[in-house]
Formats: C-alpha cells, sequence, structure tokens
C-alpha cells in the first residue's frame, strides 16, 4: 500500500509541475538551460554526430556503455515517454521498459532535481530538439556482468530517494550553487572518490567530506580535488577567479584540460553569470579535507633555470621542451599557457592527468567569452618512458610544489594503456 500511494504521489507531483509548465516556449526555454546545466550535451552526443542522439562511448572499469538517444524519435529515442517514465529515467535510473540504467547515467545526483525542473526539461527534449533516427548501441561489458538485473541491486543499495536538497542556510547564492552542482551538474560523479560498488562515496556536503574531494583515474585523467585544500583543491582560488575559469576554461595562472573541457563548452559558458558565481561560491565554502603539507616558498626552481643549470634530472627535457611557454619562473602567459608554479593539478597524490598531458597534449578551445584556442603538442613521439618521468617529477617538485616523484614504470603503463 504504501509503494501504490508514493507512486500515487510521485505522479501527482509531476503531473502538477507539468501543468504549470506545459509545453509553451517559455518552458521550452528554461529546459534548455537546465539541460545546459546538467551537462546533457556532453554525454549524450558522439564525436561529429547530432544533438542527444546518443552513441558516446563512456568508459567504466568493466567495459564500455554507450550514451542512449535522448531525442523524441519514438523510435530509437524518448518520443513516446511520457513525463512521469522521463522522471523514473532521470531521477529513479529506471528506463521505460522497467530495467535499471547504467550508473554512468547520474540519476543519483538527479534525484535532488525539482518537479519543475523535470517538467521543463521534459518539455524542452520533446518540443525544442530535433527527433533523430539513430539506433542506440549495445555495451561492450561482456556477459555475465552485462546483465542488468543486478543494476537494481545498486540502485535499491546506493541510489538515494527523490527528494530536493532542500537549503539549510539563509543565503540564497549559496543554496543555488549547492543545488546546481549537488543536481543537476552532478559534479560528484566524476570528483568524488567511489566506494567497493563504485557508488560515490557521499553524494553532498551534508555526507561527509568525501564529497567532490577527487575522484580515481579514468580514460588517462583524474578529476581533481574541488573542496577548500590549498595543496590540491581550491583553497588558493578566489571566488570570481572560480567563475571565471567555469566561464572562459583559463585564467591568469590555469587552462581547462580532459573532460572538463567538455563541461565548459557544453554547459558553464552558457550558464548566468549568477549561476556561475552561485556555484564558485557554494565549492569555496567546501572544507579541506586534511591539513596542507608543507611547501618551500623559496624555491631555487626560478634561479636554476634562469642560470641553464641542466644538472638535475628533468632539468634538460623542461629547457628543451617546455620552457618556451611556461617559463623559467613557471608562471607561463596569462589565460594562454598555465602556470605550474603552485599548481593545485601538480600537487594531487595521482599524477595521471599531468602524464597524459605531456604524452597525448592538450588543446584549450575558445568559446564565446575567449574566442582564441590554444594547442599544447603530445611528446609521446620524442621522450622516452625515464624522459617524461623526469621531466613530470621536476615540475611536481619544482617551484616549492609539493607532488610526489613519478617513475618510468608509471609513464610506460600510461602509455600502453592510454
Amino acid at each position: 500500500m504504501k509503494t501504490i500511494t508514493l507512486l500515487a504521489s510521485l505522479s501527482l507531483s509531476i503531473s502538477t509541475a507539468a501543468l504549470a509548465s506545459g509545453n509553451d516556449d517559455a518552458a521550452i526555454q528554461r529546459g534548455e538551460y537546465l539541460a545546459r546545466a546538467g551537462d546533457c550535451m556532453a554525454c549524450h552526443t558522439a564525436k561529429g554526430g547530432k544533438p542527444y542522439a546518443g552513441g558516446l562511448g563512456l568508459e567504466t572499469p568493466i567495459g564500455a556503455v554507450y550514451a542512449t538517444n535522448i531525442t523524441p524519435d519514438r523510435e530509437h529515442g524518448i518520443g513516446g515517454y511520457s513525463l512521469e517514465e522521463f522522471d523514473q529515467a532521470v531521477r529513479h535510473g529506471i528506463r521505460k521498459d522497467g530495467s535499471t540504467l547504467y550508473p554512468a547515467m547520474p540519476y543519483p545526483s538527479y534525484a535532488k532535481v525539482t518537479d519543475q525542473d523535470v517538467a521543463d526539461l521534459y518539455a524542452y527534449f520533446m518540443k525544442g530538439v530535433q527527433p533523430v533516427a539513430e539506433a542506440n548501441r549495445d555495451s561492450d561489458i561482456p556477459w555475465p556482468m552485462s546483465m542488468r538485473w543486478p543494476l537494481a541491486v545498486w540502485r535499491w543499495t546506493f541510489a538515494p530517494a527523490v527528494a530536493t536538497d532542500a537549503g539549510s542556510t539563509p543565503d540564497p547564492q549559496l543554496e543555488r550553487g549547492r543545488y546546481l552542482v549537488n543536481g543537476l551538474g552532478h559534479c560528484g560523479s566524476c570528483h568524488t572518490p567511489r566506494g567497493m560498488g563504485m557508488q560515490e562515496k557521499s553524494l553532498s556536503d551534508r555526507d561527509g567530506d568525501h564529497f567532490l574531494a577527487g575522484g580515481a583515474p579514468l580514460e588517462g585523467w583524474v578529476a581533481k580535488n574541488l573542496r577548500g585544500d590549498t595543496h590540491d583543491g581550491l583553497g588558493s582560488w578566489s571566488t570570481d577567479e572560480l567563475a571565471q575559469f567555469l566561464k572562459t576554461g583559463r585564467t591568469e595562472r590555469t587552462a581547462v584540460f580532459a573532460s572538463m573541457t567538455d563541461v565548459i563548452q557544453h554547459s558553464m559558458q552558457h550558464l548566468t553569470d549568477a549561476d556561475r558565481l552561485a556555484i564558485a561560491s557554494y565549492l569555496k565554502s567546501l572544507p579541506p579535507v586534511g591539513p596542507a603539507p608543507a611547501i618551500n616558498a623559496a624555491s631555487s626552481t626560478t634561479r636554476q633555470l634562469s642560470n641553464m643549470d641542466v644538472s638535475t634530472p628533468g632539468a634538460r627535457t623542461y629547457v628543451d621542451n617546455c620552457m618556451a611557454c611556461h617559463r623559467s619562473d613557471g608562471r607561463g602567459y596569462a589565460q594562454v599557457f598555465p602556470a605550474l608554479a603552485g599548481n593545485p593539478v601538480l600537487n594531487g597524490q595521482d599524477p595521471t592527468s599531468l602524464i597524459h598531458i605531456v604524452l597525448a597534449g592538450g588543446y584549450l578551445p575558445g568559446n564565446q567569452h575567449a574566442p582564441t584556442g590554444y594547442g599544447m603538442p603530445g611528446f609521446a613521439w620524442r621522450l622516452s618512458d625515464q624522459e617524461v618521468a623526469d621531466v613530470v617529477t621536476f615540475i611536481r617538485t619544482g617551484w616549492g610544489n609539493a607532488g610526489n616523484p613519478v617513475t618510468a614504470n608509471e609513464v610506460a603503463k600510461l602509455r600502453a594503456n592510454p
């Protein structure tokens, strides 16, 4: 009886939101903005594919899953979904056929999205998105791990009940930031460590200090700590600097890379200044995980490089390949080439991201707020594993940075399995 009552209440709640929203132009526009905030485009659009037609491979520890077609095509997409069925997928992780979605779909975070926002998203995807007759692709997960019934057990165990993350402070900006980060932005999906069951260890700041403390390596990158730690988190960032980063992907001292590039391109650059500032304010409110390690502010690295002293491992490689852009003082060039001195990415325990970018290079794309793009070449073709290890160690320990040394074996593993 309780289940029937709950489902009836859910249906009534969602239907009421739909009536309030309707399929008018205003609802569609609100839904489009919310889809941007949720970064739906980044996962549900394949490289070179049509918007929201699916097909993008998402790596997991047991194989790749492929994002589905969420255009209103009735055969391959979600055109046949009612509002209630759409809500079941988005916030509950349950497909139209009753089976459970892979948690690559961040429904544990979307469980915090309001009824009204779900209704507006539905209006947008049904009326504001072009239908595409693109068939969905099966996962690459081998049997028996590909069976879906165990996913229901995972959902019952780890997915939270649908409940808006109601504010607990009188600061509306802080609560707006919390709602966007914890809900639609699903930042914890990448930036929160996961447990043995591949569940996020915390789903909000109220669940403990695991929340947004940094993720495990995936596809050759590590999602960084977003808490207030000064050495590897956001403790040394100002709120305005963080808002600027979300807007342009670059600041006076750093630049976006890896999957976060898609977040800036598809999502954050399209939000309002007020929402970006709210996100930044909320992230800056998160306390550090632990005490910062001692940092040698009186580093001799700048003097060493200015004197062309290449007697230490990695120094010669840095001078020959890195110094022209990142300079002898490690400060780079503002909003063009990121600083290495004091960069929190370099101070993290896991050097995967840094090794990856040295091997494969990277590209900082332009956007509507910062139109010029810049690139860094990859050096896998010209540097040995030992040379990469030496130069990564050099910059992780230079200019007062406090990163751990890197071994040639770590480089070899990443080169073989990027």
